[in-house]
């Protein structure tokens, strides 16, 4: 897919869509994603499992992440009670697009930082 076969988009549309990308590719979502494409995990397993992540920056991560669809939050019942995240279908159609950019970033690292060293060689 080049872009010519998709159908022309209104700013409005492009709007919201950067809207999803940016929320979907914040650092914290693409972990909590990629840490859950496996099987569900409760908060504690998420939080020791995303290093220099704050209590509550996996806990807002995992709020917006479950607005938009991609997590579900189960509360079984017992004391003290379990809550366990899990990707919803949604959640996981995107695991694959994600995994692939991380593969693609892993193997043009290299170039990428000697691409960025040639330029601030010139300033």
């Amino acid at each position: 897919m080049d872009g010519t076969d998709l159908p022309i988009r209104h700013t409005a549309d492009c709007m919201k869509a950067s809207q999803v990308l940016s929320r979907i590719a914040g650092k914290w979502s693409v972990l909590v994603i990629m840490l859950l494409r496996a099987h569900p995990l409760r908060f504690s397993e998420l939080k020791r499992g995303i290093e220099g992540i704050s209590q509550r920056m996996l806990t807002l991560t995992l709020r917006n992440l479950e607005r938009d669809g991609l997590v579900t939050r189960t509360v079984t019942p017992s004391i003290p009670p379990r809550v366990d995240y899990e990707l919803t279908d949604l959640g996981h159609s995107l695991a694959g697009p994600i995994e692939a950019v991380g593969t693609w970033a892993f193997r043009n690292m290299s170039r990428i930082e000697a691409a960025q060293a040639r330029y601030d060689a010139t300033d």
